[in-house]
């Protein structure tokens, strides 16, 4: 028997909340609802004592009358320039090669358009490229060298994005790969480090929309990618759909954490799908990341049987309501209700 849409919102729901941890706090499900103007992104969209936070100065363009995408793409901005965050532009940290790649996408709510980059060498901002793909032609997706040629063309200055502190960080990569290669690490006493010991890694990346007061919405994810990563390879960030999507009359959804994972579910399209079904942002996360949890195959599963990657989701609604949900362990997302910027914490699947 077919079941009624108030039924599969029920089941929807059910299943979303089995297995759910709360946070100790009110959730992100009870913020917003108050319409626009309204910022969420990632924990990095908060200021730092480096930089202005990316939500405020979003929420600032927003309320000069910007239109919601120029906001974000502002916003984030700070961070693809900031040399001290690891993950994300200018200072991420690089490929096998020592190479910095960027991948970044936008999309317009008003439009429906959108745009792309991946695997961007030597281009600081990113998401300014990807914002003139969806302005100037008629493509969603350039990669590689055509970026970057594109970019040039566009009056972008190649420049070398390998700060001092992540090429350290990849030679110390480098020499602690294997006991057995040419490889020595200085700072062991016996001259050998074991594998990975010490070494820094990154999935982080920047996702930020915003609703603004006439009630379109927009959005932007940009990052550096895996850390040590295989050249070339592309994970969520820039494929819409997945990194991030944005429907003007539902909501907009974006991602951070492992972009693989949240490809093979096209996670962010998931949850604004679920949204469209009738649920709050909070409970699309939070079903979207189980829908993703029963896809995970064994070799990415802990001896519980648990997904052992992170991956976090954000999302919000045509009304302002947000909400979010992360994969494994305590985590928040960044809100500005257009009085304040704040962290708020978002239910976790598993601890």
């Amino acid at each position: 028997m077919a079941m009624s849409r108030r039924g599969f919102l029920q089941a929807a729901a059910a299943g979303a909340t089995a297995g759910l941890v709360a946070p100790a706090t009110a959730t992100a499900s009870a913020t917003g609802g108050r319409g626009g103007p309204a910022v969420i992104a990632s924990g990095n969209g908060m200021a730092t004592p480096n930089r202005e936070g990316p939500c405020d100065i979003a929420m600032s363009m927003l309320k000069q009358g910007a239109d919601p995408l120029d906001a974000v793409i502002a916003g984030v901005n700070r961070v693809e320039e900031d040399p001290t965050d690891h993950s994300v532009g200018y200072g991420g940290l690089p490929n096998e090669d020592g190479v910095v790649q960027l991948d970044s996408c936008v999309m317009h709510g008003p439009t429906h358009k959108a745009g792309g980059v991946a695997a961007l060498e030597g281009i600081k901002y990113p998401s300014k490229v990807a914002r003139l793909v969806m302005q100037r032609t008629d493509h969603v997706l350039i990669v590689g060298e055509g970026a970057q040629r594109f970019a040039k063309a566009h009056g972008f200055e190649v420049e070398d994005l390998l700060t001092d502190e992540a090429r350290k960080s990849w030679l110390k990569w480098k020499e602690t790969r294997s006991d057995d290669d040419d490889w020595i690490h200085v700072e062991s006493p016996d001259g050998v480090t074991r594998r990975a010991d010490g070494v820094e890694f990154t999935y982080g990346t920047i996702n930020c929309c915003a609703l603004d007061a006439a009630g379109n919405l927009a959005g932007v994810t940009t990052t550096s990618g895996l850390s040590y990563k295989i050249p070339g390879r592309v994970g969520d960030s820039p494929i819409i759909g997945a990194g991030l999507y944005v429907d003007n009359e539902i909501g907009a959804a974006g991602s951070t954490g492992r972009g693989e994972a949240n490809l093979q579910s096209l996670s962010s399209f998931m949850v604004v799908e679920f949204m469209r079904q009738g649920l709050s942002p909070e409970e699309a996360c939070v079903a979207t990341l189980k829908r993703v949890a029963d896809k995970t195959e064994p070799r990415l599963r802990n001896d519980k049987g648990e997904p052992n990657y992170g991956l976090k989701l954000y999302a919000i609604a045509k009304d302002g309501t947000v909400g979010g949900a992360s994969m494994r362990g305590k985590s928040t997302m960044a809100y500005h209700d257009g009085v304040e910027c704040k962290l708020i914490e978002i239910p976790h699947q598993y601890e």
